[in-house]
């Protein structure tokens, strides 16, 4: 099992993870850094674990706002009365009588010509 060593709030640690999760644990470990760095800013030099508690609040909250906003997203897509769109259909055979009536127009146009030619 691999072991990563990330940093939150100018502290290494040492944290093992799965084979290839190393990216996530990763990442994970920046977004809880920026919470512990901008704790850190504002409060100064916190307790390591006061420091992680109130940064993982942190990002709680973040989270819990976020799924918020999509359980609402959800709901009014729900909602959301689908776009109706008529599609117009056309009666079984319509494309061979009009291709007949087309034909029979054609022949009586060939006949006029040649009566009109004599």
């Amino acid at each position: 099992m691999p072991e990563v060593e990330v940093t939150v709030g100018g502290r290494p640690f040492r944290v093992a993870c799965q084979e290839g999760e190393e990216h996530f644990l990763r990442t994970a470990a920046d977004m809880l850094n920026a919470e512990a760095e901008a704790l850190q800013s504002q409060l100064g030099k916190l307790p390591e674990a006061r420091m992680l508690l109130m940064a993982g609040l942190m990002l709680a909250d973040r989270t819990a706002a976020v799924e918020d906003e999509l359980r609402n997203l959800k709901a009014r897509a729900a909602q959301a009365a689908p776009e109706q769109v008529e599609v117009p259909v056309l009666p079984p055979g319509l494309v061979e009588t009009l291709a007949a009536i087309a034909a029979q127009s054609e022949a009586m146009a060939a006949r006029v010509e040649d009566r009109a030619a004599s």
